[in-house]
């Protein structure tokens, strides 16, 4: 199995680097949001740490790494002159983040699956590369943005979380952090996953108490999730229990202390441009999420079995499901949100969305509530294998870090689906073989639009290109 990674990873690694020279071939210049990071990194390569430019929302980790990464490098190797923070040379940092992302979900895929002993080596090294290529995030690697430095931070410090090595996950998850404010709620994760199992061991003896064997602490009815809900107010309310849980997650408790500080003294979780990522209430947000991982998802989520299971479910509760739809229809109606970004920039994937589907008519949006329910069902159903505790914890996380964001971007998307996906049960090999061969597809789209489909705005000389 150790060959087999090492192949792999050398296999992906080396496609890598060759996408990475055709995409600096072709855009040698900074390009989108490139614009902003790379003349703030170039500033700190030279020394000019209080030079900040004011349309930069992030706090400054990658460009904090990128020069004790590049700098030290240039020296090793002899390095002067233009070649030193260029474009390619700050591009090429993303690269390295890449690889220790394959790294990490691979080893992320052998901790949380550990007990699975009918998963093969095959199959962990098969699923690493596939989640390593999933394409909104493989795409980034060849751009100097904060994504892929904002995956491997968040992913190590879940995987130290894993591990029980908590203070060095709260560390990683204030470099997560660093890279991208939301990155806190992944804090949240990590602390809840230890909340969540202590929870777990503390239902199996209250069931045990009580000989009820027809509640399990794994899957259950809507009446079930009553008691749970119960449950967990009257551990949570025991000074035992706090102090307890306290003992266990107190480097997580500084994180999140400092965090609000932050806020506090900033006034707000945004750094620069408060005007354009200003936080609200997005509701649909969380359906959005639901459709781009029914879509990326399609081989676990989109089967005959789930869709009869589905139907089965919606006959059994007619009035659950009922209750569900109205909901979500007063979501759509009193908090849908159109970003000015959405509607003006056609670089972007998420404007054909919006225009094709969205804007075709008025009740597109409302037609689509059915679909909305199935993805979020199926979505559901695929965690079952989780604790009722750990999952209601991840769909927290889920909302904080979806429905405040008034922009539909599928970047945001990112962290929540992978450690979705990390966590799902293994299905068969050649379900697998099927998600790696549409990421493959939709990469190679993304990159051939990217590359060769240019085009240029009527009041700019600049060549503009499609991407996510």
């Amino acid at each position: 199995e150790a060959y087999g990674f090492s192949g792999a990873m050398s296999g992906a690694f080396l496609l890598s680097c060759l996408l990475f020279a055709a995409v600096s071939r072709r855009q040698r210049g900074p390009y989108m949001d490139e614009v902003f990071h790379v003349p703030q990194a170039q500033a700190y390569c030279h020394g000019r740490f209080l030079q900040w430019d004011p349309m930069i929302t992030t706090l400054p980790g990658l460009y904090l790494l990128s020069v004790g990464v590049v700098k030290p490098a240039a020296w090793l190797l002899g390095w002067t002159g233009s070649v030193v923070c260029s474009v390619g040379m700050l591009r090429f940092i993303n690269l390295l983040f890449s690889a220790g992302n394959f790294y990490l979900l691979y080893l992320l895929l052998f901790r949380i699956h550990q007990k699975n002993k009918a998963v093969s080596g095959f199959q962990r090294i098969l699923l690493a590369l596939t989640l390593a290529m999933f394409p909104t995030l493989y795409f980034f690697t060849f751009l100097y943005y904060t994504d892929p430095g904002s995956v491997f931070f968040t992913l190590f410090s879940y995987l130290m979380c894993l591990y029980g090595n908590h203070k060095t996950s709260a560390l990683l998850g204030f470099c997560g952090f660093m890279f991208r404010q939301t990155n806190i709620v992944w804090t949240v994760f990590c602390a809840g996953n230890v909340v969540a199992e202590k929870l777990n061991e503390a239902w199996k003896i209250e069931l045990q108490k009580k000989k009820d064997e027809r509640v399990s602490s794994r899957k259950g009815s809507f009446s079930d999730l009553t008691r749970v809900l119960q449950f967990l107010v009257e551990y949570l309310l025991s000074p035992k229990n706090l102090v307890t849980l306290t003992a266990l997650t107190w480097p997580y408790i500084i994180l999140v202390s400092l965090f609000l500080v932050f806020v506090f003294i900033n006034g707000g979780i945004v750094v620069g441009d408060r005007s354009s990522h200003e936080a609200c209430l997005h509701f649909p947000q969380l359906f959005y999420f639901l459709s781009f991982t029914g879509f990326f998802s399609f081989p676990h989520l989109l089967t005959p079995t789930k869709i009869r299971k589905f139907l089965l479910s919606v006959r059994k509760h007619p009035v659950q499901y009922s209750l569900i739809t109205v909901t979500s229809l007063f979501l759509i109606w009193k908090f849908t949100y159109v970003h000015k970004y959405l509607l003006a920039d056609n670089r972007h994937y998420t404007f054909y969305v919006w225009r094709k589907v969205f804007q075709r008519h008025e009740l597109v949006k409302y037609l689509l509530v059915p679909f909305y329910i199935f993805a979020g069902w199926s979505f559901a159903d695929t965690l079952k294998s989780k604790s009722i505790f750990w999952i209601l914890m991840y769909f927290v996380c889920l909302l904080a870090v979806t429905v405040p964001q008034k922009l539909l971007e599928f970047r945001y998307f990112i962290l929540p689906f992978l450690i979705y996906r990390l966590n799902i049960p293994f299905l068969s090999l050649y379900r697998q073989l099927l998600e790696l061969a549409f990421y493959i597809l939709v990469n190679a789209v993304t990159f051939y639009l990217f590359l060769n489909r240019t085009f240029q705005w009527e009041n700019s000389d600049e060549v503009q290109r499609f991407m996510w």
